[in-house]
């Protein structure tokens, strides 16, 4: 999409939701285009390989207080700490995560990712490549960003029941299951042997499909556009609840993947978080210096393998989604390509 449409398409939903003008337009290149360039000169936040872990579980949208919601549903969870994100969406994360400063730690990592921007970012590298992405997208070129070939291990998770696709585990209306990611986390943490591993869940964002998966129903509208809803309804409960259902659903995948895999040192993250409404923002953006999106859950536990599960799912290719097979998944996902 180009600049001039991105922009055009903006204004028109500006004028349908009048309140959408100053974040889409003002806070977007006034505020967090800036900030992303900002964040190609200093890191704004906390880079994870600068931390100590052997495994670390990364859950995009992931909340502070969500997490701290659930802490006592869960005996892996004990006190719920926080970092700063890196990033303000998860293709900003990517990019200023798997930075040259680390490129040594990067080189013995595995990365498994239920999240497509790993292609857009580390492997297309689409913000440096495509000039029809809007501007905040193309500025994140002046983080430096490393190939993904740099990685020890890299596994496109995403290609697994993507969106609209029939399959065991997922809804047609829904993300890359959690099972998936868990079922290959084992896998590779059994037959290989790198430094560190991590894996990237997509839940709890959107859209959430937990509940309906469970009642054997299609989406409801707060489920697949919850942006939209809020502002036609106000209704803020039924988000929060379809939100929080898919955190612990994804929860649920990583106590079988904590009793299947061996690490000293597990910290469960997100790569950024999400914001409902607070200071009059909703969602995640590039850039965004939201407290509600750049502070990040960060919980330390074990993982001890006691052989309860054993993996079916074959190896992914890597092999690439064309530009428009990925935009379709990205817009279905939220994202603005």
């Amino acid at each position: 999409m180009s600049d001039s449409g991105s922009t055009v398409d903006k204004l028109q939903k500006g004028l349908r939701n009048p309140s959408r003008i100053l974040d889409n337009i003002v806070f977007e290149y006034l505020y967090r285009t800036p900030a992303i360039a900002a964040n190609g000169v200093r890191t704004i936040g906390t880079n994870v390989f600068d931390e100590e872990w052997d495994l670390l579980i990364v859950l995009d949208t992931a909340r502070v207080d969500a997490m701290q919601a659930v802490a006592d549903e869960y005996d892996f969870i004990g006190d719920v700490d926080s970092i700063w994100s890196v990033g303000g969406a998860s293709a900003e994360w990517l990019a200023r995560t798997f930075d040259e400063q680390h490129v040594d730690q990067i080189r013995e990592t595995a990365f498994l990712s239920a999240q497509s921007h790993i292609q857009e970012i580390l492997d297309t590298k689409a913000h440096v490549n495509d000039s029809r992405r809007p501007l905040p997208f193309k500025t994140l070129r002046l983080l430096p960003s490393v190939d993904i070939d740099t990685l020890g291990k890299a596994e496109y998770l995403f290609k697994f029941e993507t969106v609209g696709e029939e399959g065991p585990y997922g809804h047609t209306r829904g993300n890359t299951p959690p099972e998936y990611v868990t079922d290959r986390g084992v896998a590779v943490g059994r037959e290989h042997d790198f430094e560190r591993l991590i894996l990237q869940y997509h839940q709890p964002h959107t859209p959430w499909f937990s509940q309906a998966l469970a009642e054997d129903r299609e989406l409801e509208y707060h489920e697949y556009d919850w942006w939209n809803y809020y502002y036609e309804t106000g209704d803020l409960e039924n988000i929060w609840d379809a939100y929080m259902s898919d955190l612990r659903y994804v929860l649920d995948e990583i106590e079988v993947l904590l009793q299947n895999v061996d690490a000293e040192r597990v910290v469960i993250t997100s790569d950024h978080g999400e914001a409902f409404g607070e200071y009059g923002v909703l969602g995640h953006n590039l850039g965004s210096l939201h407290p509600q999106v750049r502070k990040v859950p960060w919980v330390t536990t074990t993982a001890e393998d006691t052989g309860t599960y054993e993996p079916t799912v074959e190896e992914p290719t890597n092999e690439k989604m064309g530009r428009d097979e990925l935009d379709n998944q990205l817009e279905a996902l939220g994202y603005k390509v």
